[in-house]
């Protein structure tokens, strides 16, 4: 199963490296970001979802994003293929051209419970063929799989958080992959994020804490210097500084974008950790993120439900 679960596509090609001043300058890479999507049986389109999936499926029509980071959650309550089919497509359908997406633990993926958002994602499930971004570059790929995507000079890699509750031999085997793909990324001179579903740099609410079991990928991500991570789950929107393994904030640490407002009522906070630099959990929308070649980014939460907004830069390293 480990090797199943793990098999992940490589390429690469050699060029002859330009003098700094011939080369091209690299453009910006242009990233929205949400999870925790769909309520249950819902298809109003003037709901928080809806106004969300639309102004995403605009952006990715008029091909003014490069992708659309899916962070998990994306049909309440217990998703099967009809749901994701007769649910969160008329709302949320038109973003899977850019779609790069994670499966979150219970309402996507739980083992023997519900486990079509690979299907679907795939375009298997009956009365959906369309496939997402990730799916259509490189078929089809199981709920626990991790993988990585480069987007310009900037190195995603995406992992299921749903590992650690459902299979910690490969969970740890995770941890493996995401060590090799990280050096393998920093060696060839890419910006380093990380997608992820359950966060580890969160406040806590009343039906969730902090995803201490992910403690092994966040000392791999800080050993690599990643530079931003996203996550879902809590419902409600986070924004750490720039933090380390320890909850340190520091120059180099990883700026965490926890972003839960896809359209499920959101959650009021119940503790306050001194690495959350921006919260609120009354409003719902999406993150903007624009990556740059020199790995500084500009962010910015767009409010479709609400008032609340979060915008800034980080510097380049």
């Amino acid at each position: 199963m480990a090797a199943a679960l793990l098999a992940i596509a490589a390429a690469g090609c050699n060029s002859t490296p330009q003098p700094p001043d011939q080369q091209s300058p690299v453009p910006d890479v242009q990233i929205a970001a949400v999870g925790d999507m769909n309520p249950d049986h819902n298809v109003d389109p003037d709901s928080p979802s809806g106004r969300n999936g639309a102004a995403i499926a605009r952006l990715v029509g008029n091909n003014e994003i490069d992708a659309f980071m899916g962070l998990g959650d994306f049909q309440y309550s217990t998703a099967h293929c009809e749901d994701y089919v007769n649910y969160w497509k008329p709302l949320w359908g038109g973003t899977m051209p850019k779609l790069y997406w994670i499966s979150a633990p219970n309402h996507d993926w739980e083992p023997g419970r519900n486990e079509d958002l690979d299907d679907f994602m795939n375009g298997q499930c009956p009365g959906s063929s369309a496939k997402a971004a990730i799916n259509q570059q490189r078929g089809f790929i199981p709920n626990g799989q991790p993988y990585s995507k480069d987007f310009g000079k900037w190195h995603f890699a995406f992992l299921s958080s749903a590992l650690w509750r459902y299979d910690p031999s490969q969970a740890a085997a995770a941890t493996a992959w995401l060590d090799k793909d990280l050096a393998a990324a920093q060696a060839a001179g890419q910006h380093l994020a990380v997608v992820y579903h359950e966060p580890y740099f969160t406040s806590d609410t009343s039906e969730h804490g902090r995803a201490g079991d992910q403690k092994p990928w966040i000392d791999v991500m800080w050993k690599y210097r990643v530079r931003l991570t996203l996550s879902g789950s809590q419902h409600n929107y986070e924004r750490s500084c720039p933090v380390n393994n320890a909850d340190k904030c520091v120059d180099d640490g990883m700026t965490a974008f926890q972003v839960s407002t896809g359209g499920i009522d959101t959650r009021p906070f119940t503790s306050k950790p001194t690495y959350i630099a921006k919260r609120f959990s009354d409003s719902r929308g999406f993150l903007r993120l624009t990556l740059h070649g020199d790995g500084s980014f500009d962010w910015n939460f767009v409010a479709t439900t609400g008032s609340n907004t979060d915008s800034g830069t980080r510097s380049a390293p």
